[in-house]
């Protein structure tokens, strides 16, 4: 592909952390957090939920957090941080970092067919002569032909596991060919909790307790919720007819993988935290248990990209949003937040949403118990009340010394107005793009509206091999890009000037 134009060339760009559009000076989390509070409160009201928990996590602390309402409407008991609540869908996360971690350990490949390891699938008839055998990672991004099983799904918590046996041995009718398109499926995510009990050898709910839970000290955390402590316990309830009636309790089942944790505030974000530190990748000491690298290949969307609104009362306003599901996290680009993973849980007597921002290093959650309450517009409208605040600070990407040093190189050859510093230090098809003569004459135009350029401002990698900068000039500015060749030793293969017309 040749770089024959500026918007071409901008491309390489696209993935850099987008500037705070603060308003005014920036503000604490102290002074948003009514508006955030109001966020919330109008919610709950909105949608009569007896009762919701709601945290930020930031640089690696749960920065803010508040219960308000009860958990149970019988004895009035208020929520607070430490309250457990289902977070039904959300629990796919887990289900699919432990299929990762598994694979890591060599216990499985993503391209292993599923029925190696769910014999019950091998008799399944599908729904063309060459349709594709589901593979594991189909099963992680929703692609195995499934249909959408939301309403059904939530209620097959509860079924026993012999029972979940018969069920896939009966086989199951296709929405479509596996591999075709993406269509969100619960039965596909309990296949996986199989997948992993079988690599594993041991049931689902010990692997993720032993290899996620614990490490990270959610001690409160697990799947067999109604033995949970009352004290704590938030209880499910559905709206209708006008009143609140309490949802049955659902024991831990086959379908636990696809919906059936349940967690505090306190410890979900714990969760938070352990996940955006994998952004960004460094050479600090991998501690977690899970490596960084497999952390972030949760972001890695499948090509099945929508084109989205923002989820929040800015949606309609906002730009739009690239999306696709990765492994248990929906993923998009946004213009104002970067990187984005999010997901929500609707279940029986509960509602959830939980988005990350790994770009800033800041996730929000919120947890309640009215089924299918998913408070997914206050948890959006709460990030973009922080970027407006210039509290979403961006995690600086260094220069690396080949981009310093052909920088520096080609500010000189500004300043010579020829290619000469550069000597030796351009890739085969920089003067194929552009004669050494006609860059002379480009440097001598430049150098008529704008002069020397004796200051810049920092520059603005996008990664290691590119670069956009700003040069301050005597009679204007120069904003440009540096593009380097995959050679070593390091050479330039595109190089860029604009003047800044109407500069702040």
């Amino acid at each position: 592909m040749r770089w024959k134009s500026g918007f071409a060339f901008a491309l390489i760009f696209a993935g850099a952390v987008p500037a705070a559009a603060q308003e005014g000076a920036p503000k604490t989390l102290a002074q948003i957090a009514p508006e955030i509070d109001a966020l919330f409160a109008k919610f709950q009201t909105d949608q009569h939920v007896p009762g919701l928990v709601y945290g930020i996590v930031k640089d690696g602390k749960l920065a803010y957090v508040k219960g308000v309402g009860v958990q149970n409407i019988d004895d009035k008991r208020t929520v607070t941080p430490d309250s457990l609540f289902r977070i039904a869908s959300m629990t796919k996360a887990f289900t699919a970092l432990s299929i990762l971690k598994l694979r890591d350990d060599g216990k499985l490949r993503l391209d292993d067919l599923a029925e190696d390891y769910v014999p019950e699938m091998k008799g399944w008839t599908y729904p063309t002569a060459d349709s594709p055998r589901i593979r594991i990672r189909d099963l992680l991004q929703h692609v195995g032909g499934f249909v959408t099983d939301d309403p059904w799904g939530d209620r097959q918590q509860v079924l026993p596991q012999d029972e979940f046996t018969k069920m896939i041995a009966a086989g199951v009718p296709f929405s479509r060919v596996p591999q075709s398109q993406h269509e969100y499926s619960n039965f596909g995510y309990a296949l996986l909790g199989r997948v992993v009990s079988k690599a594993s050898g041991m049931a689902y709910t010990d692997y993720v307790r032993q290899t996620i839970l614990t490490p990270l000290g959610m001690t409160g955390s697990g799947y067999d919720a109604p033995h949970a402590p009352k004290a704590r316990y938030a209880l499910g309830y559905r709206w209708e007819n006008e009143r609140w009636s309490a949802e049955p309790e659902m024991v831990d089942g086959a379908f636990n993988s696809m919906g059936g944790l349940q967690v505090s505030a306190r410890d979900y974000a714990k969760w938070v935290a352990f996940l955006l530190s994998a952004w960004p990748a460094r050479d600090d000491p991998d501690t977690g248990p899970v490596k960084r690298s497999t952390v972030r290949e949760i972001a890695q969307g499948l090509n099945f990209v929508a084109v989205t609104n923002r989820i929040g009362s800015t949606g309609a306003t906002a730009c739009k949003q690239a999306a696709a599901y990765g492994m248990g996290w929906r993923v998009a680009q946004d213009c104002d937040l970067g990187l984005t993973l999010a997901h929500g849980g609707g279940y029986p007597g509960y509602g959830s949403h939980v988005m990350l921002m790994p770009d800033y290093g800041v996730g929000v959650f919120a947890l309640s118990n009215r089924t299918y309450a998913g408070p997914s517009a206050p948890a959006w409208d709460t990030a973009v009340a922080m970027h407006k605040a210039g509290l979403l600070e961006g995690r600086a990407v260094a220069v690396s010394p080949a981009i310093a040093d052909l920088y520096a190189a080609s500010k000189a050859a500004y300043a010579a107005g020829n290619l000469g510093p550069l000597r030796d230090r351009l890739a085969m098809n920089f003067l194929m793009d552009r004669s050494a003569e006609n860059w002379v004459a480009e440097f001598a135009r430049l150098k008529a509206e704008v002069g020397a350029c004796p200051a810049d401002e920092p520059l603005a990698p996008a990664g290691a091999m590119s670069t956009a900068f700003r040069l301050n000039c005597e009679k204007g500015k120069l904003d440009g890009q540096l593009l380097l060749a995959p050679t070593r030793p390091a050479t330039i293969q595109a190089l860029r000037f604009r003047i800044v017309r109407d500069a702040p």
